[in-house]
């Protein structure tokens, strides 16, 4: 593991120093805000997730890949809690379960989440190869790639503000609001389609029920904790697929229709209207349910592929194939590059 962790360490730093090198063309047309979004980085995040194995639950590699993500947003200048909880599988399993709660700008009074969920689906139920239905996933696109592009949005927004608070100032090189970033646990132990048993909501999402059950505390400005207050949530979920398009989900529309309308134009602003297309997707359970049942608007930032025969979520979906063969830095480029456009660019 101390071979894969260095060999990563390598890999990202090579791939900082290209993104840092690289040159970024800004038109009238396209007036990017704030940070360059990292692609490479974004996808060596990605596959450092992937290098433990599926972070399946109760398993090590689901524990080391915990202790790596909390350290790489402690690198990137944020604050770092976990929220630890048993929690019941469908099955009647008990889940050693960890939300991994990472605070930029943590006393800002005003605070939003962006999240994803870490852990990786037991079972490979919907793989072409039946004999394949109880194997474990990967989950480089369903699981790694939310939480890769939340961690280079934490390590280019510490970066950009550090370089330029001298230059530009503080106030503009700095985000006035907080940001949570949020990574969900035993969000894909959902009942498994090979089980002999009628499917369930409940049994999705666990780790972001137990965290709209349990929203975390923050020591707003002037001190004294309060439950955090936040204005809104933008989940990423699959962000980093092969062919990805995202439409508008139907829970987000209901809910967050004012955050979508916005993060859709962001997308349009910095060039990518071809990727996130303004038609109406599905409706899907996903963490973002039990947030905006709590109060929170929450959007979901999920693919949808309507003339997909193996699935709306895509041909790698729940199957052996959702690894890093099928990860595309075009599309984490386009999510990671339409939220610094959101955050930087756009009133909210």
């Amino acid at each position: 593991m101390k071979h894969i962790r260095y060999i990563f360490s390598l890999t990202l730093l090579l791939a900082v120093i290209a993104c840092n090198n690289g040159k970024t063309v800004v038109t009238e047309e396209t007036p990017l805000a704030g940070p360059v979004f990292c692609e490479d980085s974004a996808f060596a995040f990605c596959e450092a997730q992937c290098a433990f194995g599926p972070r399946t639950m109760n398993s090590s590699a689901h524990d080391e890949c915990e202790a790596w993500i909390v350290q790489r947003f402690t690198q990137y200048g944020c604050e770092v809690t976990t929220q630890k909880a048993d929690l019941t599988g469908w099955d009647g399993t008990v889940l050693r379960s960890t939300n991994i709660i990472a605070r930029h700008n943590p006393t800002a009074k005003r605070r939003i989440l962006i999240c994803a969920h870490w852990d990786s689906r037991p079972w490979a139920d919907n793989d072409p190869d039946t004999t394949n239905w109880k194997k474990p996933v990967m989950a480089a696109n369903d699981g790694a790639s939310g939480v890769a592009v939340m961690l280079e949005l934490a390590r280019s927004i510490n970066t950009f503000t550090a370089k330029n608070a001298d230059s530009i100032g503080v106030d503009t090189a700095g985000l006035d609001v907080g940001i949570d970033f949020v990574c969900f646990d035993a969000e894909d132990y959902g009942t498994p389609s090979w089980a002999d048993r009628q499917d369930s909501e409940d049994t999705w999402a666990l780790g972001a029920q137990h965290f709209a059950r349990n929203l975390p505390t923050t020591t707003a400005q002037g001190g004294g904790d309060t439950v955090a207050p936040y204005a809104f949530g933008i989940l990423l979920d699959m962000v980093g697929g092969q062919g990805a398009r995202f439409y508008h989900e139907g829970l987000s529309k209901h809910y967050a229709p004012d955050v979508l309308q916005k993060v859709w134009q962001a997308a349009q602003d910095a060039g990518y209207s071809a990727l996130f297309t303004a038609q109406d997707g599905g409706t899907v359970t996903d963490d973002h349910k039990p947030l905006n049942e709590a109060g929170i608007p929450t959007i979901d930032i999920i693919p949808y592929y309507p003339d997909c025969e193996q699935s709306a979520f895509g041909p790698t979906w729940h199957t052996l194939q959702d690894d890093m063969n099928h990860i595309d830095r075009s599309t984490l480029k386009a999510v990671g590059q339409t939220l610094v456009q959101f955050l930087y660019g756009m009133e909210y």
